[in-house]
């Protein structure tokens, strides 16, 4: 038996609908486009929603939108996918990282404001792995400072913190649809504002450049070919409506991890902060403290040979080869990020992995770590 790491919720009624699109006319800038930004946007709770073709061209449409450039200075976190600092140098701006909270694994308001210079323009915090914790501290010192927030929401999709919903805090929010997010569309993304003249200008950026009269060739600006074509929209507009079912399915599953793997002083388990209603994105765990980097790569070789798909989420991106080339980062830049990312294990997570798959995966864990990890 083979248990994926990540698996997309399908059913009939989403192929049904892309079929509905692929036997009409409208394969692209047509009515299921219009139908899942409108739903987008009044599921979040924001006067407008843009679909593009990932997360990452949305971050970067969001840079573009609000004239963040060369010379400017984008805050954010060294734990999380690379897509979030390298939007910002797709931008031409330079990303200047912030270590996390050892708790909350996201950015840790405490160490912000150290970091800002008049290069500063925004600050874009990432909800890693679903949790939302810490945002609002953010959004505070960002406008303490008056420093635009961009929200990274990719992974966050359905999470809420003290009552507001995730996407709703920066003045511009990203999520992004790959197949093991929390609904997907294939490959998708969408940037969601109350600011019209933001939401314009993304409009046209993903659209070649296209302005508002219409006109096919007539092209104001330089932009770039990010549309979302209505086949993926119509597959958005389904997982969409099955949102608060996906987030119960995945909250159980967590759930079982949390109930199976309780009291094992090996482990760290990710926990909900106060105030936060996660919308589970990955279960990643930690060894503890006192367990090495190649302590941990032997847990995810042993557990891959055993036909269970793991992940290192995430691997340090100031440490990644082209930042180290670029900003001459070093090792024991970010030692809290270093420290979290060299112990963490992501297991199987997605909808409808079963109680009897999960139990598998917990055994075979606690398993290796008897047998494999010397010290333990």
């Amino acid at each position: 038996m083979r248990i994926y790491l990540s698996r997309p919720d399908i059913t009939e009624k989403e192929i049904e609908a892309v079929s509905d699109v692929l036997r009409s006319p409208n394969l692209s800038l047509g009515p299921k486009l219009v139908e899942f930004e409108t739903a987008f946007a009044e599921y979040i709770g924001v006067k407008r929603a843009v679909a593009v073709n990932s997360g990452t061209s949305g971050l970067f449409l969001c840079m573009l939108a609000m004239g963040i450039g060369q010379g400017d200075e984008v805050i954010t976190t060294p734990f999380t996918f690379i897509a979030s600092a390298t939007s910002i140098m797709m931008a031409g701006a330079t990303p200047v990282f912030v270590d996390i909270d050892p708790a909350t694994l996201n950015i840790d308001p405490a160490k912000i404001e150290s970091k800002i210079t008049p290069a500063t323009k925004a600050v874009l915090p990432v909800e890693v792995f679903g949790s939302p914790a810490g945002l609002d501290k953010v959004c505070e010192i960002a406008q303490k400072h008056n420093l635009a927030v961009i929200e990274d929401g990719c992974e966050s999709l359905g999470s809420v913190l003290n009552g507001k919903k995730v996407g709703t805090f920066g003045r511009m929010s990203v999520f992004g649809f790959y197949p093991n997010k929390q609904i997907t569309t294939g490959e998708g993304g969408m940037i969601l504002t109350d600011d019209d003249d933001l939401a314009d200008m993304c409009v046209s950026l993903r659209n070649q450049g296209r302005g508002g009269n219409g006109s096919w060739l007539s092209h104001e600006r330089l932009g770039y070919n990010f549309r979302l074509s209505d086949i993926n929209c119509a597959l958005g507009i389904v997982q969409l409506s099955r949102i608060e079912q996906f987030k119960a399915k995945r909250r159980k599953v967590a759930k079982c991890y949390q109930e199976m793997l309780a009291g094992d002083d090996r482990l760290i388990l990710p926990a909900e902060p106060a105030g936060c209603d996660i919308s589970w994105f990955v279960f990643v765990l930690r060894l503890a403290d006192r367990f090495t980097r190649p302590q941990r790569d032997i847990v995810l070789k042993a557990m891959r040979n055993r036909n269970i798909q793991v992940g290192n989420y995430f691997p340090p991106v100031h440490l990644q080869p082209f930042m180290v080339r670029q900003f001459g980062c070093k090792k024991g830049d970010f030692p809290v990020t270093e420290a979290v990312s060299e112990r963490t294990i992501a297991l199987p997570f997605y909808n409808n992995l079963t109680y009897d798959e999960t139990a598998v995966v917990c055994r075979t864990l606690e398993e290796i770590l008897d047998k494999n990890v010397p010290g333990v």
